[in-house]
């Protein structure tokens, strides 16, 4: 378009136009090459502010997505070391179940194992101020008498839930 508004301004100013309606027509022509160069510029200025807005905010969200990335990989970070944390107890706590099961009596380990089951992986329950811990609920009277009146090594278990009772000094009895 430039080329063309050059040439264009050359053959007028060259003189060889002569007639005077070429002369009006080519530079009718000049000015709306001119007019039309004009606008061209400021469609090609409004998308450079475009697109120095888009890559503003490509910047912005890039900073905003590495901060996240780095949140992501602080927090996974964190749950590694839980995990890691966690299946140590769950070896400690298993050597230490291991050991523990050896000195109880087979048909006591295989009624826990079989209550634990049942449960949802709880099988005795603590005795707690005359309630089972187990199933939250309060023994009657005539339960805790009989907890009361049971020798110290006897196996019992809870009415409601079925679970073995633990009795401890807190239980209330």
């Amino acid at each position: 378009m430039r080329q063309r508004a050059a040439r264009d301004q050359q053959r007028l100013d060259s003189g060889a136009v002569t007639s005077p309606k070429d002369l009006e027509n080519l530079q009718h022509e000049i000015a709306s090459l001119a007019k039309r160069q004009g606008d061209l510029e400021d469609v090609v200025l409004e998308v450079m502010e475009r697109r120095e807005s888009a890559q503003e905010r490509v910047a912005e969200l890039t900073g905003r997505e590495a901060s996240v990335q780095s949140k992501i990989d602080d927090a996974m970070g964190r749950r590694d070391a839980a995990q890691e944390s966690l299946d140590s107890e769950i070896a400690t706590a298993t050597k230490e179940r291991e050991v523990i099961a050896g000195s109880v009596p087979a048909d006591l380990l295989k009624l826990y194992d079989k209550l634990r089951a049942q449960q949802g992986g709880i099988g005795a329950a603590r005795l707690y101020q005359r309630r089972c811990e187990g199933c939250r609920l309060e023994l009657n009277i005539t339960e805790v008498n009989e907890v009361k009146a049971a020798a110290p090594d006897a196996v019992l278990r809870c009415e409601n839930c079925r679970r073995i009772l633990v009795r401890t000094s807190e239980s209330g009895l």
